[in-house]
């Protein structure tokens, strides 16, 4: 069981919503850090709180919301630490934890519908960092 943060803007608080009661039935626990309705928000407020956290070691990974997944990678990468991956289909996202080691998800929902979303995230949860070679190269850019 892994501790997951959650963060979204005002354009994705159902996907992330939605999300959450997902890796909630695959036994993990979470922490929703807002926003909770869709009122107008700044999503750095929740990149950065989502990724301290992450960075913190009180959460082992993080799930980020926004209109289009890239404001808040864009945020996330900001903090040392976070490997943050935008994804848009789930080979991206399993990838990104094989070879990348990735702490942090972020998703489009105006990209990506639920079920597709659904599928990345499971993709992405599911796959293990494989380490060797690429631990060498996560080395060169931690």
């Amino acid at each position: 069981m892994m501790k997951i943060a959650f963060g979204c803007d005002h354009a994705a608080v159902e996907l992330k919503e939605s999300l959450i009661k997902l890796v909630e039935s695959l036994g993990h626990s979470t922490k929703d850090f807002g926003t909770h309705n869709n009122e107008r928000v700044n999503y750095p407020d929740y990149a950065k709180a989502v990724s301290a956290a992450v960075v913190s070691g009180e959460y082992d990974l993080a799930i980020l919301v926004c209109g289009s997944g890239v404001g808040m990678s864009i945020v996330a990468n900001k903090t040392r630490g976070i490997r943050a991956v935008v994804c848009s289909e789930p080979y991206s996202a399993k990838l990104s934890r094989q070879h990348n080691n990735t702490n942090t998800l972020c998703i489009g929902a105006r990209v990506v519908g639920p079920d597709l979303a659904e599928m990345i995230v499971r993709e992405w949860l599911a796959a293990e960092f494989e380490g060797g070679r690429h631990a060498e190269r996560v080395g060169l850019f931690e």
